[in-house]
């Protein structure tokens, strides 16, 4: 590429909003996680059983004094497993993980000394996040036509309460990335791009297998439609199957992260059984709380303070009212393929609900699937509707980051 084609394209208007856009999302809203984590901490410390039980003190706390206060509140719960999987490998009921994010966080740290891992995986999730917000202005200006809607949909997803987990130790941005990737790719014709995107998206979270509804719609809905790129789009599952040899191999079980789910309490409840469970949860959560009592009055087999899970569970049922809405607006306003991709990956998580709290994680899930963004800064074109969801979720993401940076459950 000669010097004055690396010049135009550097000059290319589109690409340097996109990354002004993505900047200013992901700065403004990582700073506030950061923030508010650290002060909450300093503040009002830690659920001391929370952190004894689940916490691995020596890979999220690796350093001392400072650095540990700037590092550590944001290295919570699931943080433990993938930085323990990147440092001794996978043992026991590690295998329910995936193995992209911690791979590489193994190999950007170079070394398995825990401090450099920790580091690691902040670095892994921030640049994968950055990395999504700008592939997601392009997509959503390529697809909607304006770059102030591209806009307003990178700052909703990046200040969405359940966007927490994409700055965290956690697999979520790398998933993002991935996923606005396949779509990006497909949709400018890049076959070769959108398989690989997909395979590696499948190899980060059991949900990159359902890509390939959407790979498929838009593959049938391109302009030159080859029978050779649907060979490019059937590498999605290869993720799941590389990871499914390997244990197989190594331990005997090639779907343990399947049978594993039970520790955690999942198991399947039907399609979409995790709705009518999740409502039910609900409604004996507000009975709950209008009770007052603290012991199980309408709880059979609820997690911790009885009050604290009915809570839990009202603002769940919460999440899925804004998730069912935000879902038929996507189907509505959309191309048939985001709303195809965001029925599909809802529907694993809706279908094998969790006993105490059916809808467990739910805001975590919803995080990911960026169509639902898409939809809604199509709804909020004026600037008073747009405010209020930038606040609202701000709000939201704040609240989220002072009780996860505490080792208080959210998602």
């Amino acid at each position: 590429m000669s010097v004055q084609a690396i010049a135009r394209r550097r000059l290319d208007p589109a690409r340097a909003e996109a990354l002004r856009a993505a900047g200013s999302a992901f700065a403004w809203s990582r700073l506030l996680v950061f923030a508010v984590a650290v002060v909450v901490v300093a503040i009002a410390g830690v659920d001391a059983g929370n952190e004894r039980n689940f916490d691995q003190p020596a890979l999220t706390h690796p350093f001392s004094g400072v650095l540990d206060s700037l590092l550590s509140p944001l290295a919570r719960w699931d943080s433990a497993w993938y930085l323990d999987i990147a440092h001794s490998g996978y043992g026991g009921q590690s295998s329910a993980f995936f193995p992209l994010y911690p791979l590489l966080v193994r190999l950007v740290a170079t070394v398995s000394a825990p401090g450099a891992l920790l580091v690691s995986g902040y670095v892994v999730s921030l640049a994968a996040l950055f990395g999504a917000l700008y592939l997601m202005h392009r997509l959503v200006a390529l697809e909607l036509g304006s770059s102030e809607l591209a806009r307003g949909a990178v700052l909703m997803l990046a200040l969405f309460p359940g966007a927490l987990w994409l700055g965290a130790p956690y697999s979520e941005s790398l998933f993002l990335l991935l996923s606005v990737g396949a779509f990006y790719a497909a949709r400018t014709g890049r076959w070769a791009v959108a398989g690989v995107c997909a395979a590696l998206a499948s190899a980060t979270r059991s949900a990159g297998i359902v890509l390939v509804v959407p790979l498929v719609i838009l593959w049938w809905k391109s302009r030159d439609r080859r029978a050779r790129d649907l060979g490019w789009i059937a590498l999605a599952p290869a993720g799941l199957v590389a990871y499914s040899v390997y244990l197989a191999a190594s331990i005997g079980d090639g779907f343990a992260y399947l049978h594993l789910q039970a520790v955690w309490f999942r198991s399947f409840a039907g399609p979409l059984g995790a709705v009518p469970d999740g409502a039910v949860a609900a409604w004996d959560g507000l009975r709950q709380i209008l009770s007052g009592q603290r012991a199980h009055v309408y709880f059979t087999a609820a997690g911790g303070d009885p009050i604290g899970v009915g809570w839990h569970n009202l603002e769940l049922f919460g999440f899925l009212l804004l998730a069912i809405g935000a879902v038929v607006g996507v189907l509505r306003r959309l191309p048939v393929a985001y709303g195809a991709y965001v029925v599909a990956a809802l529907a694993l998580p809706l279908s094998f609900p969790v006993g105490p709290e059916p809808l467990m994680s739910l805001p975590r899930f919803l995080g990911v699937l960026f169509p639902l963004f898409m939809w809604l800064a199509l709804v909020c074109r004026t600037p008073r509707r747009r405010a209020v969801v930038f606040a609202a979720f701000g709000l939201g993401l704040a609240v989220f980051t002072a009780r996860y940076a505490t080792w208080h459950w959210v998602a």
